[in-house]
């Protein structure tokens, strides 16, 4: 988009008096009261039986495709696809529920154009992947309109697992040992469960309420008790948990929100995006939320395009996303970007905030932004100036993790969140973690289940003293290894993990 001048032609310089006095058009019922009806509609609307035929059929079926390696729950899509084409969806659900658990959600908020569809060899070839993740709604929404759930539980063990967080990671990694037979209790902050996926995500991609309906279904397997409103380091402690259970898994999230850095961020006016977002999600009455006439977002991720965009079909007059640096380096996908302003949404790059504007009243009336530059590899200011108005200035500049509930466990950190190894094990003997709270986690829901799942075989495994594999030890018995000479077959490594030996 092409940047304005440095001025405001609506309020003149920065420092104008009738900028200062101006007061801000916050209110609710921006919109006609039938307008609210519909007002987050399906952003994709699921495909009909024959369309899914039709799309199936575009799919190559490819040996070793690369769409699985680009799938971070590692799904077999060719077959998953295969079997729809073959109209057998309840298979396909299956396929796809076997990994990702969360397959439905994921199916409508997974970045699928910077994944498999982007790996897709139609992407390559002709510019339009196989719609992967349309396909994988259709085989799921189908299966749990059945109304029956496709696992059971295996025997109980009569371990049973604590796990703080009914986020992606939490509910993934507890149905996984739910299924292999553990009693699972999750423990969760919030009234609902279904963290992200219940608070964070855009209206527009989960409609219907299908957060609730996914947990629901989730729970199905059996085995899972949930205590809501239970506060880690407040109503449990992490030495408890560890005393009480067999194991303990961490799917605590990013509870924090990262600050501008500006004085007057506690005015009026000044939101945090993440907030906003939840309350939105919550509300039964979508026309009392409040909303400005001249809305500015701060950030370049999904969390800033997902309220721009609502805060737009809210009524907002003007909203302007504004980013430090260009467009490549935002973390919502171009297609993210396309579709906010699809929606009338201007987005403005290399821009940081510099000042919050407040009136007589102290409420946000603008903000002050300094156009950037990347100058030896590092981000500049210019010192040129540009001042929007803005009734409502929405925060999205990523979030953090709190470890205060941590302090004193031994739990190692790194980049200010839990580390962990490949088979999302802590520091800490009988203690996992997995989701967003992880150092180098992706943020991304499809990721958070993968290390649910991962986290989950591996207590298991340790739970039940399952021997470690022995990497090439398949390679050498059909290659002859056991029938001939053992020197050359493959020892056992020694487990990291003291529960396993």
């Amino acid at each position: 988009m092409a940047s304005a001048g440095p001025e405001s032609p609506k309020w003149g310089s920065a420092g104008s008096a009738a900028f200062e006095t101006e007061t801000p058009d916050i209110r609710a019922g921006r919109l006609d009261p039938a307008a609210y009806i519909n007002v987050f509609e399906d952003l994709h609307p699921p495909l009909t039986r024959h369309e899914a035929f039709v799309e199936a059929d575009r799919c190559y079926f490819c040996y070793d495709a690369p769409c699985i390696n680009a799938c971070p729950t590692g799904i077999d899509i060719p077959l998953f696809i295969r079997q729809i084409g073959a109209d057998n969806p309840t298979g396909s659900a299956k396929t796809i529920l076997a990994e990702n658990i969360l397959g439905g959600m994921c199916a409508r908020v997974c970045p699928t154009e910077t994944l498999c569809e982007q790996a897709c060899v139609r992407e390559a070839a002709e510019g339009k992947p196989v719609k992967i993740g349309l396909l994988q709604r259709y085989a799921t929404d189908h299966l749990m309109a059945e109304g029956k759930h496709p696992f059971t539980r295996t025997t109980p063990t009569g371990k049973h697992i604590a796990v703080v967080g009914a986020g992606p990671a939490g509910l993934s990694a507890a149905h996984r040992l739910a299924k292999l037979g553990h009693e699972v209790t999750i423990f969760e902050t919030r009234p609902k469960s279904g963290g992200l996926n219940e608070y964070g995500i855009a209206a527009y991609k989960t409609v219907d309420d299908f957060a609730r309906r996914e947990l629901e279904f989730i729970l199905e397997i059996g085995g899972i008790t949930i205590e809501n409103g239970k506060v880690l380091g407040r109503d449990i402690s992490l030495e408890a948990l560890k005393a009480g259970h067999d194991a303990v898994f961490l799917g605590m999230g990013l509870p924090e929100v990262n600050d501008l850095g500006l004085d007057g961020e506690d005015a009026e006016g000044c939101i945090d995006a993440v907030e906003y977002i939840a309350a939105l999600r919550q509300s039964d009455d979508l026309s009392s939320l409040p909303v400005g006439r001249d809305a500015v977002v701060i950030g370049g991720g999904m969390t800033a395009i997902d309220v721009a965009i609502q805060v737009k079909l809210l009524g907002a007059q003007n909203v302007t996303i504004a980013y430090r640096r260009g467009r490549e380096s935002m973390n919502a996908s171009a297609y993210e970007q396309e579709l906010a302003q699809t929606h009338g949404v201007v987005i403005r790059h290399w821009l940081q905030p510099t000042a919050l504007k407040r009136n007589a009243s102290d409420t946000i009336s603008g903000i002050e932004l300094e156009y950037t530059a990347q100058a030896n590899g590092k981000l500049v200011g210019t010192g040129e100036m540009l001042t929007l108005a803005a009734d409502q200035v929405f925060k999205a500049i990523g979030q953090t993790f709190d470890a205060h509930p941590l302090a004193g466990s031994g739990i190692g950190l790194a980049k200010g969140r839990i580390s962990v190894d490949a088979e999302r094990r802590t520091s800490v003997e009988g203690i996992w973690a997995g989701g967003d709270c992880i150092a180098d986690g992706q943020d991304l829901t499809v990721a958070a289940v993968q290390d649910g799942k991962l986290a989950a075989e591996s207590i298991h495994r340790a739970l039940m003293r399952v021997p470690d594999q022995i990497d090439g030890f398949a390679e050498a018995v059909l290659a002859g290894g056991a029938a001939g000479s053992t020197g050359h077959m493959p020892q056992p490594q020694p487990s990291a993990d003291p529960l396993a030996r």
